[in-house]
């Protein structure tokens, strides 16, 4: 858990009154938020603690506190514009526009700790781990869950090799995916909900699932509703898909409550791994399977 933020300056940057002025004003900012925030231009002088998020205005210094086990991001000014920081994850500009999230969110990512995307009266929205896998073999076990949609895979390791693939190519590249739900009151995994980028499909695909024990209590809803306001509002979507198989009137009737409207039917593929997680292989077309759809959209 991200404890402190250490602004790393380079020692040429010492007399750099602007520079200092805006991280005085950002360190304020961090300590007024429950944080500790610390200004160096000596390495060696660093807090030692993995909680530390490091901010370094120096490629060369980024680089030996990566070696060395810090978590860095880098820190562009009018003093280096145009410097590359090639070693690290991301690079803050305007350091004094710099909210807390986003400092924790780099953290977050250093430390392979999920994002939690919101909070709903009785719902945490959050990034999948690989730990929640096991979670979700209890939700999918009743046969009723998978009548339409398609499952996990049969093998455990299977799928957490899959989410461990897809934490790193979709979640990191993308912002977005599919999120698991954890209630609050008692921190059990009871879904899952979010976007998803459908290879054919020009809009971003909403998606949810809910435990079957689960259902029937308005967590849908309450999870859907906030996702879609996420969208528009965060991510600035202005068109939002759901396919829904066409016997699932309960999935149907759920996305018309939300205020998608039917536009059209659809064929889409199905198992496009298989059985087996290959590392993203995909199976043969002639293995390939398809299914009818009903695609309903919502436009902001």
């Amino acid at each position: 858990m991200l404890r402190s933020v250490a602004f790393l300056m380079d020692e040429k940057d010492r007399n750099n009154e602007t520079l200092r002025a805006a991280i005085l004003d950002e360190a304020g900012y961090i300590r007024d938020c429950g944080y500790g925030a610390e200004i160096s231009f000596d390495k060696e002088k660093l807090p030692k603690e993995r909680e530390t998020l490091v901010v370094t205005d120096s490629p060369d210094l980024a680089k030996e506190l990566l070696d060395s086990g810090f978590y860095v991001t880098g820190m562009l000014h009018d003093g280096n514009k145009g410097m590359q920081f090639p070693q690290v994850k991301y690079v803050f500009g305007e350091i004094d526009q710099v909210d807390m999230d986003s400092f924790v969110k780099v953290y977050q990512r250093y430390a392979g700790e999920p994002w939690e995307i919101l909070r709903t009266e009785r719902l945490i929205i959050r990034e999948t781990t690989l730990e929640d896998v096991d979670e979700f073999y209890k939700l999918y076990a009743d046969p009723e869950m998978t009548l339409y949609m398609e499952g996990l895979f049969e093998d455990p390791k299977d799928e957490k090799r899959y989410q461990k693939d897809y934490i790193e190519k979709v979640y990191y590249l993308m912002g977005f995916g599919v999120w698991t739900l954890q209630r609050i009151s008692d921190g059990k995994v009871i879904g899952r909900a979010g976007y998803s980028v459908r290879n054919g499909f020009d809009e971003v695909e909403l998606g949810f699932l809910v435990g079957k024990e689960y259902q029937r209590q308005g967590y849908c809803m309450e999870a859907c509703r906030a996702i879609l306001d996420y969208g528009r509002d965060m991510l600035s979507f202005d068109k939002v898909q759901t396919l829904v198989k066409e016997k699932n009137e309960v999935s149907i009737h759920i996305c018309k409550k939300l205020g998608f409207q039917e536009t059209g039917k659809v064929n889409v593929e199905e198992n496009i791994y298989g059985k087996q997680y290959n590392q993203g292989k995909k199976v043969a077309l002639s293995q390939s399977q398809y299914g009818d759809y009903v695609k309903m959209t919502l436009s902001f």
